[in-house]
């Protein structure tokens, strides 16, 4: 089982690709949306930064910017010049580049500014646009930064977020899984199961849902939409899913919907009208190749074609217009399903949307990339679901291809890297990724040591329907370079009686996080560490607590000195293993495979 890979970040972690990546982002002119602050107030100016590098030398950068709705591509554009800050040398590709910073001048509150970068090569009239080195203006990158005085949404501080797969969560009472042919087929999951689920999903402690796609779709999934507007009617009806939003809202839950902006159906109605008359009004919502047949798709596929979202096209306002809609119609905010394939300046547009219609909504973006890339959508975005955490803790603790030093140094640099920037939402798996039962060798102990890791670091933990229960699978969702993603899709089953250890192990997780609420941005101090044991401990504080996470990862008992000058014993409230108070050191005996969460 160990030998499995996960390929949650695609061809692009592969050394090759990031040596290839790293060279793009060095030669040419790039900014990739390098402001500070990336969340400019009023009353703060902005500055841009941007790097030129190559066997070009330019001579001067300028920021092309106008504020509102104001295309700076065209028209009168305010310019503003970028000076030279400094100089450093590149060891890979063995040349300099050279940094380039400028400042724009505070705005009012709710003000959008409009730029684009580009440096101008010496000796020459050619101008060159960041970051995909456009020559002319029309065709160059747009970037946008919103200047918004609001907070985040006070609801958020305390969210624990229920992932919910619904054709693959509960088909509702009386009612019987379906059996379809094979895995992509519909298993029968119902917006009317969430409705009767909802005691399930609040007595686990879960506060927040977020909800997979319910639109029309011929799909069991729904990433394919036909209809924005419309709930697919083997799921329900639009009346069932308000019934839903009034009931999470009546017990002080919040609710979030999963929202696909880059790509829909090929069914979708615009769609095909547009594969019909290449004089259709729908024709510029798609990228064409060579009309009617060769067109951009998500990852190729001809069956998700993607938008164009440029500034201005009316597929962009029409996204927008149906974000606002369902955030009229009670949603709390996004999930955004693939964020980094829609431009950069159409999510500030869909921030600055969102946020007018409801201040209080709250958006977190799925962007499995390399850290720094992540950093890019700090201004854009309130929170990023944390992959790179999520490979460290499945290549740790389920498929134990890390060490636990190897965590821990991977844990050091991931908090500094973060400190201060957009939420973390934690997960252990999701519906696109092996369960991470199924990579633990089918093992609830690994499972419960993972899952008791994810609840203590900082961030806002996310559980996928069914790891709690259980729910593992057959085959892993790649074979042979072909995605099966169906299989981490298996339906629940609500035997509760046969995962009942596993689900009140959740239980207690996700309550003890309810109870410590400041676990979520407290500091954390490794304390122990031992490889060839096993072991390893960490202390988490915050608001004049503290908190004692010691796990033994061995298949045998363990017993580990930790320094202690606290005069008061530990509690474990989760295993019962044993801790005592020696001099100025506990003892924590730990069973094999376990882990203790301690308090006084």
């Amino acid at each position: 089982m160990t030998s499995i890979k996960d390929f949650m970040f695609g061809d692009h972690i592969l050394p090759e690709n990031r040596l290839a990546r790293h060279r793009d982002l060095r030669i040419g002119v790039h900014h990739q949306a390098h402001v500070v602050p990336p969340k400019p107030s009023s009353d703060e100016a902005i500055t841009l930064h941007v790097t030129t590098s190559g066997e070009d030398s330019y001579a001067e950068v300028l920021c092309f910017y106008r504020t509102g709705d104001h295309d700076p591509a065209h028209g009168d554009s305010q310019r503003l010049s970028l000076h030279h800050t400094q100089t450093i040398w590149d060891e890979v590709d063995w040349h300099y580049i050279h940094h380039w910073e400028g400042v724009l001048p505070p705005q009012n509150h709710d003000m959008i500014i409009r730029y684009q970068i580009a440096a101008r090569l010496r000796n020459s009239k050619d101008w060159i646009y960041a970051d995909n080195q456009a020559a002319a203006a029309i065709d160059g990158t747009h970037f946008a930064v919103w200047v918004d005085d609001s907070e985040q949404p006070a609801w958020v501080r305390d969210a624990l977020i229920y992932h919910i797969f619904i054709d693959r969560f509960y088909p509702g009472d009386g009612a019987d899984w379906q059996q379809p042919d094979d895995l992509s087929g519909i298993f029968g999951g119902t917006l009317r199961g969430v409705i009767q689920k909802l005691d399930y999903i609040q007595s686990l402690g879960f506060n927040t849902i977020w909800l997979s796609p319910f639109f029309s779709s011929p799909s069991h999934h729904g990433y394919n939409a036909t209809d924005l507007y419309t709930v697919e009617p083997r799921l329900g009806t639009n009346q069932d899913l308000y019934e839903l939003i009034d009931k999470i809202h009546a017990r002080g839950m919040h609710i979030i919907l999963d929202f696909v902006a880059n790509h829909w159906s090929n069914f979708h109605p615009t769609f095909l009208e547009a594969q019909k008359d290449a004089q259709s009004e729908y024709y510029d919502w798609y990228h064409w190749i060579s009309w009617p047949d060769e067109y951009q798709g998500f990852f190729d596929t001809k069956s998700l074609p993607q938008l164009n979202l440029t500034l201005g096209s009316p597929a962009r306002q029409m996204l927008l217009d149906a974000a606002q809609y369902w955030l009229e119609k009670g949603f709390d905010g996004y999930r955004l399903d693939y964020a980094y394939g829609p431009p950069l300046d159409f999510w500030t547009d869909f921030r600055r949307a969102c946020r007018n219609t409801n201040p209080n909504s709250w958006l977190f973006g799925e962007v499995i990339h390399a850290a720094s890339f992540q950093r890019n959508y700090e201004g854009v975005f309130d929170g990023m679901i944390d992959f790179l955490l999520a490979d460290a803790l499945r290549q740790t603790f389920g498929y134990q291809t890390w060490d636990i030093a190897r965590f821990d140094a991977f844990l050091l640099g991931h908090e500094h890297y973060f400190q201060g920037c957009f939420e973390r939402l934690t997960i252990l798996d999701n519906h696109d990724m092996n369960r991470f039962l199924f990579i633990a060798d089918d093992d609830p102990a690994r499972l419960k040591i993972a899952a008791l890791v994810l609840y203590t670091l900082a961030g806002i933990p996310i559980n996928y329907c069914g790891t709690e229960t259980g729910v593992t699978q057959e085959r892993p969702i790649h074979v042979d370079g072909r995605g099966y993603f169906e299989e981490a899709r298996l339906p629940i089953n609500w035997n509760l009686d046969d995962d009942h250890d596993l689900l009140a192990y959740f239980q207690g997780l996700v309550n003890l996080r309810k109870k410590y609420p400041w676990l979520k941005n407290g500091s954390r101090q490794t304390l122990h560490l031992d490889v060839d044991a096993g072991t390893y401990a960490y202390l988490r504080s915050g608001a004049g607590q503290q908190i004692l996470i010691a796990i033994n990862l061995s298949h045998l008992p363990q017993k580990i000195t930790i320094p202690w000058h606290a005069p008061v014993d530990l509690h474990d409230h989760l295993s019962g293993n044993v801790v005592t108070l020696k001099f100025d050191s506990l003892i924590v005996e730990l069973e094999p495979k376990s882990g203790s969460f301690l308090t006084r």
